[in-house]
């Protein structure tokens, strides 16, 4: 039986989503995508003092709109007996010991290595301990920490599916504190022991995470689990070289209130880290198809709020109406949408356009031969037959060819009082697909300046 691969994206809800998190989960979602496998969300919500059920929400909300669909969703919180379980089994089998060095202890042993040129690595000094000096600090009180005990004589090696092959000595490590003294957990042993339950089979992150993953390596055998497929991500970078605070918080909340739509996100976002241009996509599972780990580098992807600018407009130029429909000014049409979508740069502006055909509109004030320029075009513009769809869809090419025979203009000359008289505007839509909207009657009485200046 083929195996079915699977990813997780795993945020912690001490806050809400910001674009590298995003792109992390998206990520995730492409990789399964493409293999017909299954992505899963998990709720890292073993922080008590900081996590929020309003950022749950929040992180869901936000899949949501990113049509971001996880399969499963487990939160760490519910899980701590697997977990026990799981830490029983591997004090059981010698890998976790008890330690008892305040933070101030450990401070000051990091120092003194240091200070000798010497890597800060911790010096097992609890291994040393016997039972009677653990039952004595039992006595007088102290409560131990738990440290995940490192082979020092099995190197830690994997082919990371975007840095290629990694090599660590773990004589050169800190056997990690895997749960806290007051028995709260720490990161590396719950992760590792929710993606063997999981049957997580690839896990893609950040490059920040590289030297944990070398730990969990060990922490997966010592299970007894077959290591997943790991790949590290370059973190993003701006336009300026670091992530600025704004980049770096920017969330799914703030973008949608600038008009961000979610196409537009995915597109940038999925090929960020590649050498492959960004263009719009409308079609996910297109994305998905042509996602491939090894074109992404590991030089910093730059993430520059522009490109998204400009990749959002190019989505906003392909959106069919049916998807854009319900965002829309009561009355307006699929031909009104279609005519105004090419000069929007957010859904949000089509009400500023469609007040353009609707009116009233603040035409400029015109010189007495442009005033007469434009009441001959309303009189030629009565001449067409508005009842038949061919003629009204051919009215500015009618106005325009008998304009220019009758008064000998032409170019800026002959288009621009035109469209100032009928829209308010120096630019915008074509036309040829406005007047329609407008209409004959509203065209008219535009031309002939009634009620304007």
């Amino acid at each position: 039986m083929s195996e079915t691969v699977t990813t997780r994206f795993a945020p912690s809800p001490t806050g809400t989503l910001h674009v590298g998190n995003i792109r992390t989960a998206l990520h995730n979602w492409l990789l399964a995508k493409k293999s017909g496998g299954r992505f899963l969300l998990r709720i890292d919500d073993t922080d008590v003092a900081r996590s929020r059920e309003e950022h749950v929400e929040a992180i869901r909300a936000d899949l949501a709109w990113l049509r971001l669909h996880p399969e499963r969703e487990e939160r760490q919180s519910a899980r701590f007996a697997i977990y026990a379980a799981a830490f029983e089994k591997l004090i059981a089998a010698g890998r976790l010991y008890r330690c008892y060095e305040t933070a101030q202890e450990l401070e000051l042993k990091r120092k003194v290595l240091l200070g000798r040129g010497l890597p800060p690595i911790y010096d097992r000094s609890a291994l040393k301990l016997t039972e009677a000096d653990h039952a004595a600090k039992a006595a007088a009180g102290e409560q131990p920490h738990w440290r995940f005990l490192l082979d020092h004589d099995a190197p830690i090696e994997w082919l990371d599916g975007i840095r290629g092959p990694q090599h660590f000595d773990p004589r050169q490590m800190s056997d990690p504190v895997v749960r806290r003294a007051d028995g709260s957990w720490l990161y590396m042993l719950p992760s590792v022991i929710d993606d063997i339950e999981m049957s997580v089979t690839d896990v893609l992150r950040g490059e920040d995470h590289v030297s944990n993953t070398a730990t969990q390596v060990q922490m997966f055998t010592a299970l007894g689990a077959p290591v997943p497929r790991f790949a590290h991500e370059a973190l993003l970078t701006g336009a300026e070289g670091k992530l600025s605070k704004r980049l770096g918080s920017l969330g799914v909340s703030e973008m949608r209130e600038q008009g961000i739509e979610p196409e537009a996100l995915i597109a940038l976002l999925a090929r960020l880290g590649t050498s492959d241009p960004v263009e719009p996509e409308l079609d996910a599972d297109a994305l998905a198809a042509s996602f491939d780990l090894g074109r992404f580098g590991r030089a910093p992807a730059r993430f520059d709020d522009a490109e998204l600018a400009r990749v959002n407009a190019s989505v906003i130029h392909r959106l069919p109406f049916a998807h854009v429909a319900h965002r829309l000014p009561e009355g307006m049409s699929e031909a009104a949408w279609d005519a105004i979508r090419p000069n929007l740069s957010t859904v949000a502006e089509v009400a500023d356009w469609w007040r353009v055909v609707t009116g009233p509109i603040d035409a400029p004030e015109f010189d007495d031969e442009t005033r007469a320029f434009l009441r001959e075009a309303a009189t030629v513009l009565e001449l067409v037959d508005w009842d038949l769809t061919e003629a009204r869809q051919e009215a500015w090419s009618f106005l325009t060819s008998n304009l220019k025979q009758r008064t000998g203009r032409s170019g800026k000359a002959l288009f621009l009082p035109l469209r100032q008289a009928l829209t308010g505007m120096d630019h915008g839509p074509d036309m040829k697909a406005l007047l329609p909207l407008i209409g004959r009657d509203e065209a008219v009485r535009r031309l002939g300046l009634d009620g304007m200046r």
